[in-house]
C-alpha cells in the first residue's frame, strides 16, 4: 500500500515538474522590447504595438522604443498612420526590431476629417485634399488663391487684385440668399470666426475640403457651405531640421483688358464733333485736336509695377519626448495701385509633449500682425468716388503732374465733369488698417488602453483691427473736386474693432477590431463663445490739412456696439467596416445657439454614408487592370447659422414724438420678434465612384450631389395695419445639384516623369419657393424667381440703332425716341417700350455652366516644372462702367469705339452707339440692356513654376537646395473685353450677394506676378 502510494506520488511529482517546466517554457509571459524605425532608419514615435488576438499593447516612445509582455509564441502587430501594418512572430526572442514602410498607394493616404482622420480607402463622403507642398511656390497672400483650379466642385474666383484679399470661395454653389455663402474654415480643429487672410500659407501641412453633408455634418449648423480643414505643420520624427522658403518678384497689370480710352487728340475730336452736332460753339480747347498729342493715360498714371516678397523659416525638432514645429514668416506686397500695400508678420509654434506611453499634451500658438494701406480703389464713381473708375473717366487733357513737377489739386476745365486729381488723392488720403490676431489652443490626450483616446482642448481666437482714415480738403469726387482752402471738407475716422472667441472641446474616440469587424466610435461635447466690441469716432472741423490726428478736430460723432453669441453642441459618430471593404458611417450633431428664437434653440444634424470596395471582391480578381473600385453614397442634414446675432428679437430705435406741444425723444419698436427663427437647413444626397487602374496609375472619381436648402432667412412683407412693414423669418427653398469629375494620371514614370490632374464640375441651382406668395426678387440688373436659377440677368434686349426713318417707324417707341437712337425689343407685345419690368427679359446667367482646372507636373533629373490652369464656361458678365465710358453727351472720357457712332442716316457707324444729340443719350446710358452683357468664359494660366534642385553631396549642414522661377496669372484667354472676367462686386466695391452676381465695376486690377525663389533645407 505504501509502495503503491510512493510510486503514485513519484509519478505525480514527475508529471508536475514536467508540466511546470513546460508551462514555464511555453506559456510564461516574458518581457519583449524593441525599436521601430521608418524607411529612413529614423525612430518612429507613437507606433501602436499589440499582441495579436489580445488587448495587450503599447506605444513606442520618442526614440521608437517599445516594451510589453507576451508569450514566446505570440505575434506582434505594428501599426502607424501613413505606414503599412506589419506582423512579426516573437519566436521566443526578447528583442524584436522592426522597420515600417510608408503606404505607397493613394487609397491608403490618411486624410484629416471632422474630429479625426481616416485612410482615403475608408472615406464614404465627398472629400478632396491638397498638400501644403503643392502650394509653396505660388506667390499669394492667401492659401485660397493657391487652390484655384485644383478642386472639383469648388469655385474660387479672384474678384479683385487688392493686396491681401479679393478671393471668393464657393463649394458646390451658393447655398443661401442672405445668410452668407463662405465655407467654414477649421484650423487645427478650431472652427474660426475671423477671416483667413492672416494665416501664412507656409504654415500649412495639408488641406481637406469637405463637400457633402456626410463629411460636414459634425459641424452641424455651420456646415451648409462646406468645410475647409487646415492642418498646420507639427514636429515629426527625425533630426532637427531648418527650412527656408524665400521669393521676391514684381507685379504688373497686363495690357490686355485695360480700358481702351480715347487719348487727348481723339477726345478733343470727339468733343468738337459733339458740339458741332448739337449746334454749339466749339470750345477753343478742342479747336485743334491734332496739336494735343496723347495727353494723360489716367489708368496707367495711378498704376505702377510693384514688388512682392515672402520669407518663411521653418524649424522642426523632435527630441526625447518633445516635438516642436516653428514657422516664422514675413510677407510684403506692394499693390499695383499706387500707395496700396499689405504686410504680414507671422509666427506659429506647435508643440507636442508625450509624458509617457499613454498620455500626451500640446499647445499651438500663432500670433500675427498685418498692416494694410487701402486707397478707395473700388466702387462706382457717384457712390464712393472710386479711384479706378474716376481715373478711367477723367479727361486725357488734364495733367496729373504739371510741367514744373507740382501736382494739381483737380482736373476741372478739361472737357469732363469737375473732378479731383486721382493721382494726388492716392498720396494725400490715409486709409490704414492694423490688425493683430492670435490663434492658440492647448490639449491633453490620454490613451489608457489600446484603441481608446480621450482628448480635451481649449481654443482661442483673438483679433483686433484698428482703422485710421484722414481725408484732406483737396480730395473729392465728380461734381465735387477738392479745395486747398476749404477746411470744412476735411474729415477723419478712427475705429477699433475687437473680437474674442473661445472653444472648449471634449471627445472620446474608441477603435476596436473583432476579427474582420472594425469599429470606431466618437462622442464629444463642445462649447463656444464669441464677443465683438466695436467703436468708431468721426471727426470734422479741422483747422487745416497739416495735423491729421482726430484731436485736432472740434466736432466728433462717436458710435459703439457689442455683439455676442454662444454655441453648445454634442457630437457622435460611428464608423464600421467589415473586412475593410464594406463601409458604413453614421454621425449626428446637436447644436444649441443663442442666435435662434427661444422656441427653436436646438437642432439636430444627422448623416449616414456607406461604401463598398468592390475591387476587393473575388470576382474582381480577373480584372487585373483595376487596382481600386469603390462606390460611395451619403445623405445628411446640415445648416447655416449666419443670420446675425439678434435677428430673432424686436429692435428698438430712437423716435421723436410730440409731447406738450414740443418734440420729445423716445424709443419705439422697429420690428417684430420671432421666437421660431432658426437656421437654414440643407438636406443633401451624394453618390460617388472612385476608380484606380494599373496600380492607381490612373485614378478617377465622380460625384453626383443633390441638395435642398430650406427655411431660407427672408424678410417677409406683412400688413401695414400691424404697424410694421416686414419681419425676418424662415421662408423659401432652393435646389442645388451637379456632377464632379476628377482624374489623375501618371503619364510617364521613368527618368522623365509627367503627372496630370484634371477636374471639372457642373453645378446648377433652381429656386423652389420664395417669401410671400413666391413673389420674385428684383436686383439692380437681376431677377430671382421660382422655377429659375438664382440672380439671372434681367434687362432690356438691345436691338441696334434706328438708322433711318423706316427703321424708326417699324420700331416700338418709347418717349422721346428719334431716328439715330437705340431700339429695344417689345417683350410684352403692346407696341411700345415702357421702362419698367414689362419689357425686360431674362438675358443670361452669371453662374457658369461648368468650372474646370488642370495641373501638369513634370520632372527630369534635377529639373521640375508645374503648370496650373483654371477656367469656367457659359456665364455672362455685365460691364457696369460702359454706361459712362460710352456716354455720348461728353461728360466723361469715352472708349475709342465711340468714334464709330451714328452720325446721320448715311453715316450709321457700327450699330452699337446712337447719336450724340444732347438729351437723347440717357436712354442708352440709364436703361441697362443686353449691350452691357458679355460672354465671360475664360481660361487662365494661374501658375507656371520651373525649379532646379542643386546637387548637394556629403554636406554636413545643407540637406537640399532648390531654386525656382514662378509666374502667377500669366495669361487670360477670354472674349470678355474688361480687365477681369472673374469680377463680381457691387457698386461699393464689396463682394456681391448671390442675388446680384456678375457685375464688373472696374475694380482693382488683378496683376501678373513674376517671382524668383529658393527652398533650402538644413
Amino acid at each position: 500500500m505504501d509502495r503503491k502510494f510512493y510510486k503514485f506520488y513519484r509519478r505525480s511529482l514527475v508529471v508536475f515538474l514536467l508540466a511546470l517546466l513546460f508551462s514555464g517554457g511555453l506559456f510564461a509571459q516574458t518581457k519583449i522590447t524593441g525599436v521601430v524605425k521608418d524607411e529612413k532608419n529614423q525612430p518612429l514615435p507613437g507606433v501602436n504595438v499589440t499582441v495579436k488576438g489580445t488587448t495587450t499593447g503599447s506605444n513606442t516612445n520618442p526614440e521608437g522604443v517599445f516594451s510589453l509582455t507576451a508569450k514566446p509564441d505570440a505575434i506582434l502587430v505594428f501599426s502607424f498612420v501613413g505606414y503599412n501594418p506589419q506582423e512579426v512572430a516573437v519566436g521566443g526572442k526578447t528583442t524584436v526590431n522592426v522597420s515600417l514602410t510608408p503606404l505607397t498607394t493613394s487609397i491608403n493616404e490618411v486624410v484629416v476629417l471632422a474630429y479625426g482622420s481616416q485612410s482615403k480607402r475608408e472615406i464614404t463622403g465627398a472629400v478632396q485634399t491638397v498638400s501644403g507642398k503643392e502650394l509653396q511656390d505660388q506667390p499669394a497672400a492667401q492659401f485660397t488663391q493657391k487652390l484655384q483650379g485644383k478642386l472639383a466642385g469648388v469655385q474660387i474666383t479672384q474678384t479683385t487684385g487688392t493686396p491681401g484679399g479679393g478671393m471668393a470661395v464657393r463649394i458646390r454653389g451658393s447655398a443661401s440668399i442672405s445668410a452668407g455663402n463662405n465655407p467654414l474654415y477649421v484650423v487645427d480643429g478650431f472652427p474660426i470666426v475671423g477671416d483667413i487672410s492672416n494665416i501664412n500659407p507656409d504654415e500649412i501641412e495639408n488641406i481637406s475640403v469637405l463637400k457633402d453633408a456626410s463629411s460636414t455634418s459634425l459641424y452641424g449648423s455651420r456646415a451648409a457651405n462646406g468645410v475647409v480643414i487646415v492642418t498646420t505643420k507639427h514636429g515629426s520624427a527625425g533630426k532637427t531640421t531648418v527650412s527656408l522658403n524665400a521669393y521676391r518678384g514684381f507685379q504688373a497689370v497686363p495690357q490686355k483688358g485695360r480700358p481702351d480710352m480715347m487719348n487727348a487728340q481723339e477726345f478733343a475730336q470727339f468733343k468738337k464733333e459733339v458740339a458741332t452736332d448739337n449746334g454749339q460753339a466749339v470750345d477753343p480747347l478742342f479747336q485743334n485736336p491734332a496739336s494735343l498729342g496723347k495727353g494723360t493715360d489716367w489708368y496707367s498714371a495711378v498704376l505702377r509695377t510693384a514688388p512682392i516678397e515672402n520669407y518663411s523659416i521653418s524649424i522642426n525638432s523632435n527630441k526625447d519626448k518633445l516635438s516642436t514645429a516653428v514657422v516664422i514668416g514675413f510677407f510684403n506686397q506692394d499693390g499695383v495701385l499706387r500707395q496700396s500695400n499689405y504686410k504680414r508678420y507671422s509666427i506659429r509654434a506647435n508643440t507636442d509633449y508625450r509624458v509617457n506611453d499613454w498620455f500626451k499634451l500640446g499647445a499651438n500658438v500663432a500670433p500675427t500682425f498685418s498692416e494694410n494701406n487701402t486707397p478707395q480703389s473700388d466702387g462706382i464713381w457717384y457712390n464712393t468716388s472710386g479711384i479706378i473708375q474716376g481715373a478711367i473717366l477723367t479727361s486725357p487733357l488734364a495733367p496729373f503732374k504739371n510741367a514744373d513737377g507740382s501736382i494739381p489739386i483737380n482736373t476741372s476745365g478739361y472737357g469732363t465733369l469737375d473732378a479731383p486729381n486721382w493721382y494726388n488723392e492716392l498720396y494725400t488720403t490715409k486709409n490704414n488698417t492694423k490688425t493683430n490676431r492670435l490663434l492658440a489652443n492647448g490639449y491633453v490626450e490620454a490613451d489608457p488602453i489600446p484603441g481608446l483616446a480621450i482628448k480635451s482642448s481649449i481654443n482661442v481666437d483673438y483679433g483686433q483691427a484698428v482703422y485710421n482714415n484722414f481725408t484732406p480738403s483737396t480730395n473729392g469726387g465728380f461734381f465735387n473736386p477738392g479745395s486747398l482752402t476749404d477746411a470744412s471738407r476735411i474729415h477723419a475716422t478712427t475705429s477699433n474693432n475687437l473680437y474674442f472667441s473661445w472653444l472648449w472641446e471634449n471627445t472620446v474616440n474608441y477603435k476596436k477590431s473583432l476579427g474582420k469587424h472594425n469599429f470606431e466610435a466618437l462622442i464629444g461635447y463642445t462649447s463656444q463663445y464669441f464677443r465683438n466690441e466695436g467703436s468708431s469716432i468721426n471727426a470734422s472741423n479741422f483747422p487745416d490739412n497739416l495735423v491729421q490726428t482726430i484731436n485736432a478736430a472740434s466736432t466728433f460723432t462717436a458710435t459703439g456696439s457689442v455683439e455676442e453669441f454662444t454655441l453648445l453642441s454634442y457630437v457622435a459618430r460611428l464608423n464600421y467596416n467589415f473586412s475593410n471593404k464594406y463601409l458604413l458611417s453614421a454621425a449626428i450633431r446637436r447644436d444649441g445657439s443663442s442666435r435662434f428664437g427661444t422656441d427653436r434653440r436646438y437642432g439636430n444634424f444627422p448623416s449616414v454614408s456607406a461604401g463598398w470596395v468592390a475591387s476587393d471582391e473575388d470576382f474582381m480578381k480577373s480584372f487585373k487592370t483595376v487596382s481600386n473600385l469603390k462606390f460611395r453614397a451619403s445623405y445628411g442634414t446640415i445648416g447655416n447659422n449666419n443670420i446675425g446675432n439678434y435677428t430673432q428679437y424686436a429692435t428698438v430705435v430712437g423716435t421723436n414724438y410730440p409731447f406738450n406741444n414740443s418734440l420729445a425723444n423716445g424709443r419705439s419698436i422697429a420690428g417684430l420678434n420671432n421666437t421660431l427663427l432658426g437656421w437654414e437647413t440643407s438636406k443633401e444626397a451624394d453618390f460617388g465612384i472612385d476608380l484606380g487602374i494599373l496600380n492607381n496609375r490612373i485614378s478617377f472619381s465622380y460625384d453626383y450631389y443633390n441638395k435642398i436648402t430650406d427655411n431660407l432667412l427672408y424678410s417677409v412683407d406683412i400688413p401695414i395695419s400691424s404697424g410694421f412693414f416686414n419681419y425676418t423669418t424662415n421662408v423659401g427653398k432652393l435646389k442645388f445639384w451637379g456632377h464632379e469629375f476628377n482624374i489623375s494620371t501618371k503619364n510617364l514614370v521613368g527618368e522623365f516623369k509627367w503627372n496630370t490632374n484634371f477636374n471639372i464640375s457642373f453645378n446648377k441651382n433652381k429656386v423652389l419657393a420664395l417669401g410671400t406668395a413666391n413673389a420674385a426678387i428684383y436686383g439692380d440688373l437681376t431677377i430671382t424667381q421660382v422655377g429659375q436659377p438664382l440672380g439671372q440677368f434681367y434687362a432690356y434686349k438691345f436691338d441696334g440703332i434706328a438708322n433711318n426713318q423706316a427703321e424708326f417707324d417699324a420700331a416700338p417707341k418709347y418717349p422721346g425716341m428719334e431716328v439715330g437712337m437705340a431700339r429695344f425689343k417689345d417683350i410684352n407685345g403692346d407696341g411700345q417700350i415702357t421702362f419698367d419690368n414689362r419689357d425686360k427679359e431674362v438675358l443670361g446667367n452669371p453662374s457658369p455652366k461648368f468650372v474646370y482646372g488642370m495641373t501638369n507636373s513634370f520632372a527630369y533629373k534635377n529639373f521640375d516644372l508645374s503648370v496650373v490652369v483654371a477656367g469656367q464656361y457659359g456665364n455672362k458678365l455685365a460691364n457696369r462702367i460702359e454706361p459712362f465710358t460710352e456716354n455720348l453727351d461728353g461728360a466723361f472720357n469715352v472708349t475709342r469705339d465711340v468714334a464709330n457712332r451714328w452720325r446721320s442716316p448715311t453715316d450709321v457707324g457700327d450699330g452699337r452707339y446712337g447719336k450724340d444729340i444732347s438729351g437723347t443719350t440717357g436712354y442708352e446710358r440709364d436703361n441697362a440692356s443686353s449691350r452691357l452683357l458679355y460672354d465671360a468664359s475664360f481660361l487662365t494660366v494661374k501658375n507656371v513654376t520651373l525649379g532646379y534642385t542643386v546637387p548637394v553631396k556629403n554636406n554636413k549642414y545643407i540637406h537640399s537646395v532648390r531654386l525656382y522661377a514662378s509666374g502667377q496669372q500669366l495669361f487670360v484667354f477670354t472674349k470678355y473685353p474688361g480687365a477681369n472676367p472673374e469680377a463680381s462686386g457691387d457698386a461699393y466695391g464689396n463682394q456681391a450677394s448671390p442675388l446680384n452676381l456678375g457685375s464688373d465695376y472696374s475694380n482693382y486690377p488683378v496683376p501678373r506676378t513674376i517671382t524668383f525663389g529658393a527652398n533650402c533645407n538644413f
